[in-house]
């Protein structure tokens, strides 16, 4: 009987062992059949957010396309785009030349592109509309103020601290162009600080050479002369008066106005300067009539033609020579915020945010390398194709070095103190208006403080 129960025991437990054996197997499988169920959901997800990734997007984009110098950059940014992002196509509109007027219409009527150009003005109406998107997270997700040079920050953060649109194109400066040539043949120093350059105004005119051609019948040039002054002492220069955070009887200011007034009643400027326009100013110094010349640095390319290796610029003269050095990267000139802009009602913010930065920066890479255009606002690691010019190049070189920008009088933006400004800065060309009588008529109109 013992044994009997052994045996039966025995059996009982094979079984038991095989009933659990059976049951942890079908466990198992289970487990693994809901793992497998789970590995192809997730699977089926991740394909299906890729197809959703490539589905075909489309952007409404309003951009510049009217000559080479604004078709082959915006082709190739797309063209790198469809590399970059190949589901994303873009409609473009080309920008009308109207001041805006038929963007702030879409606007107003709610038909705004995705994706647009907009400068200052557009900026500062479509902010008080709400009709722009705030970019700030986008530059910092995108680390688009790496890619920035620290001169052409300006282009980037408007006034109130934030960024509207991914900028592309960088400042553009005053230069005060000289002839080497009279220079050498004169004995002439090519003057570094104020002294030297009323010695050099002394010496021209004693041998029958206008010292500085200015086309002084556009406001424009005389503001600029100004700033130059101002922006060995003040940086800022004028923009510091446009936003009334400096009176015009300031030391900076002040000097200038007194400097201008002092080499004017030298002879520093052709005769009837105020009635010059551009064509009578530039054949001064073309035609080697002239030994000095101011203007924007787009006159790089002109005086070139006109002159060769004789035409240079040079850096403005200081107060002295420690002054000299220290202001030498101070330029005279600037920009402001502006670029691709996106709508703020776009369907895809992120989408369209991260397309205007990526057109951005192959635009200005397409103008450096290509176009032989160095004034862009972000960095560029390609190497150029078109060969500068010796006056380009130099100013190419000085760029990442530049420690400060000002304005050029287009720029200002307080329209009555822009109107004061012109009018004075103009008056101090002809040799019959006190640097008194410019500070009292300037800060008449200087804003009151933002």
């Amino acid at each position: 009987m013992r044994k009997l129960a052994i045996a039966v025991m025995s059996l009982c437990l094979i079984f038991v062992a095989a009933c659990g054996s059976a049951g942890n197997n079908e466990a198992a499988n289970n487990k693994a059949a809901s793992e497998g169920n789970k590995e192809t959901a997730t699977n089926a997800a991740q394909e299906e957010t890729k197809t959703e990734d490539a589905k075909p997007v489309k952007l409404r984009i309003y951009s510049q396309y009217a000559d080479d110098d604004t078709k082959l950059p915006y082709d190739y940014a797309v063209a790198e785009l469809k590399k970059e992002m190949p589901n994303v196509e873009l409609e473009l509109e080309v920008q009308a030349q109207d001041d805006g007027q038929k963007l702030k219409t879409y606007a107003a009527t709610g038909n705004l592109p995705d994706i647009f150009q907009a400068g200052l003005d557009i900026i500062t109406t479509f902010k008080k509309s709400g009709n722009i998107l705030e970019l700030d997270a986008y530059v910092d997700e995108l680390g688009y103020k790496d890619k920035m040079f620290p001169s052409t920050m300006n282009t980037l953060v408007a006034e109130d601290g934030h960024t509207y649109a991914f900028p592309y194109a960088g400042n553009e400066f005053a230069l005060l162009y000289y002839n080497k040539e009279l220079f050498e043949k004169n004995g002439v120093k090519v003057p570094t600080t104020y002294d030297e350059l009323l010695t050099a105004v002394k010496a021209f005119n004693a041998a029958g050479i206008t010292p500085m051609s200015l086309f002084a019948k556009e406001k424009w040039p005389t503001v600029a002369l100004y700033d130059m002054f101002v922006t060995r002492n003040e940086p800022q220069g004028i923009l510091k008066l446009n936003a009334g955070q400096a009176s015009a009887s300031d030391p900076a200011y002040k000097e200038a106005a007194e400097k201008i007034v002092e080499l004017v009643k030298a002879g520093m400027l052709p005769k009837g300067a105020t009635n010059l326009n551009y064509d009578q100013a530039a054949a001064l110094f073309h035609q080697g009539k002239a030994a000095m010349f101011l203007n924007g640095q787009w006159e790089i390319a002109e005086s070139t033609k006109q002159l060769g290796d004789k035409a240079g610029w040079m850096y403005f003269p200081g107060k002295d020579a420690a002054n000299y050095e220290a202001s030498k990267y101070a330029f005279s000139g600037g920009g402001g915020p502006g670029g691709y802009a996106v709508n703020p009602d776009t369907k895809d913010k992120d989408l369209a945010a991260k397309v205007a930065a990526f057109l951005s920066l192959k635009y200005a890479e397409y103008k450096f390398t290509e176009r032989g255009n160095p004034l862009v606002a972000t960095k560029v690691d390609k190497a150029i194709i078109t060969e500068y010019p010796p006056m380009m190049k130099q100013l190419s070189d000085d760029i990442a070095k530049i420690t400060s920008t000002s304005s050029f009088a287009w720029g200002l933006t307080d329209a009555k103190f822009k109107a004061a400004l012109e009018d004075a800065s103009q008056s101090l060309m002809t040799g019959a208006y006190s640097a008194e009588q410019f500070i009292e008529d300037v800060n008449k109109a200087v804003p009151a403080a933002k």
